[in-house]
């Protein structure tokens, strides 16, 4: 909806758009930043749509036609058959509330009229119909193409009214250092047309979208840390009833000179070769999971309450293997408790009764 990163000129106060350079001086400085993956140039302007009785108001977003972009997916659909440089002139995606609100389908026209020191008129042509991420009736959102918001501002190609910037890590610590370091350079720019530019990251326009990214991290983490307990209480009887069903064999082995402490390494040794086993076969289930879910999206959501419409799959090798060491370690040290227990043990009772 914004970009990960936006760079637009501030207000002026009046009703017109104000445009700013589609190419900064300071561009390759933007670009060598650390995790910055490109820069987008955009044309928005407010607008109302009328059919019939029913008028609303929408942002119309102009955004180049190129292949490869993720906006052109989502924008555009499954499908993609609006993200070529052969989109038909004029044509715009609708989001499905205003679809819903103004009865209007695809196939069929868009008037929409734009409001500055003179009013100007439309007609564009819907294609197709998108879910935006966060979809109500002030902040619906209507996707066009680059070339034709520029003519309706009267602009050429060398200006647009804003420029997203998109980066490789959408965190919102990434965000916010990389929102500083163009700012820093912008500010300290010596081009006079850099200086009147506004830096915003998505993390500060939309701070609930993140907030419960945040949330959903803190549920990860309190799952992960229940399943560990889990598993070790169950490792843990699982000792017990082993270490119970070899009382002679220890009394044997203490009779002989054994230490109480490399009795237990040897039953802990068992028992992690167990969990080791365990966790093998639950890694290569999971990423055989995500396999098909990252291939087929099998398992569906609703983007109303989710903001995506399928359960997205990433697979960080080494956060992986990070949270396996974590949960073997935790394990492997809660199964020394019940190893205590073989201190208790007394050679002459067991083996006399054995």
């Amino acid at each position: 909806m914004t970009g990960d990163i936006s760079i637009s000129p501030y207000a002026s106060g009046g009703s017109d758009p104000v445009p700013m350079p589609r190419h900064l001086p300071s561009e390759d400085k933007i670009l060598s930043i650390p995790g910055v993956a490109e820069i987008v140039p955009v044309v928005s302007r407010a607008g109302i749509v009328k059919n019939g009785e029913i008028v609303h108001g929408v942002i119309v977003k102009g955004m180049p036609d190129q292949v490869g972009h993720d906006w052109g997916v989502m924008a555009w659909g499954d499908g993609g058959v609006m993200a070529g440089p052969d989109r038909p002139s004029l044509a715009v995606s609708i989001p499905h509330r205003l679809q819903e609100i103004t009865g209007l389908q695809p196939g069929e026209d868009l008037t929409t009229y734009f409001v500055g020191e003179k009013v100007r008129a439309r007609k564009f042509h819907i294609t197709d119909t998108h879910r935006d991420i966060i979809e109500t009736d002030d902040n619906l959102l209507v996707y066009a193409g680059l070339q034709d918001m520029q003519r309706l501002n009267g602009w050429d190609s060398t200006m647009v009214s804003q420029l997203e910037v998109k980066v490789k890590n959408a965190s919102p610590r990434a965000l916010k250092d990389i929102e500083a370091r163009i700012g820093f350079i912008l500010t300290t720019s010596e081009h006079e047309e850099e200086n009147g530019l506004f830096v915003i990251s998505s993390a500060r326009s939309y701070p609930q979208v993140f907030d419960w990214l945040g949330l959903l991290d803190v549920n990860v983490l309190i799952i992960l840390i229940l399943m560990i307990l889990v598993a070790g209480f169950n490792m843990i009887s699982g000792l017990l009833v082993m270490l119970l069903r070899n009382i002679p064999l220890i009394g044997t082995l203490k009779a002989l000179g054994m230490q109480d402490r490399a009795i237990g390494r040897l039953f802990v040794r068992i028992g992690a070769e167990a969990v080791l086993k365990g966790m093998l076969i639950g890694n290569a289930l999971a990423f055989l999971f995500c396999l098909v879910q990252g291939t087929t999206h099998l398992i569906k959501l609703d983007p109303a309450n989710y903001f995506v419409s399928y359960v997205p799959v990433n697979l960080p090798v080494w956060g992986i293997l990070g949270a396996d060491l974590v949960a073997f370690a935790g394990i492997v040290l809660l199964m020394w408790l019940p190893s205590l227990y073989i201190s208790k043990i007394d050679p002459a009772k067991t083996v006399k009764a054995d």
